[in-house]
């Protein structure tokens, strides 16, 4: 839970069609930060977007969903990725194995 608001944080990954790749991050409110990745108010999603929602976590704390984030990003966006999240790595065919931060 955060120690501000009592929301637990939550790790997410997007992705874009466009630029064919995985963003994954935290938030204790994902519903907002993809709109602000949508419009283009986070530098290194906004040349990819739109992004869409594939996958998300609630974890109990912020540290805890920092090492989930960070352990989900060790993946490349691979198959460690869809593994790791249960994702059907056949939605995403012919995707270029990077993952943005």
């Amino acid at each position: 839970m955060s120690r501000v608001s009592g929301k637990p944080y939550f790790v997410y990954v997007l992705w874009s069609e466009i630029g064919r790749r995985f963003y994954i991050g935290i938030s204790e409110d994902v519903s907002h930060r993809i709109m602000q990745h949508n419009q283009g108010l986070s530098r290194w999603t906004a040349r990819y977007k739109p992004w869409i929602l594939v996958y998300q976590e609630a974890q109990a704390d912020y540290r805890s969903a920092r090492l989930r984030e960070n352990e989900l990003k060790r993946q490349k966006g691979g198959d460690g990725l869809c593994r790791l999240t249960g994702l059907d790595r056949r939605r995403f065919e012919g995707h270029s194995p990077q993952s943005g931060s």
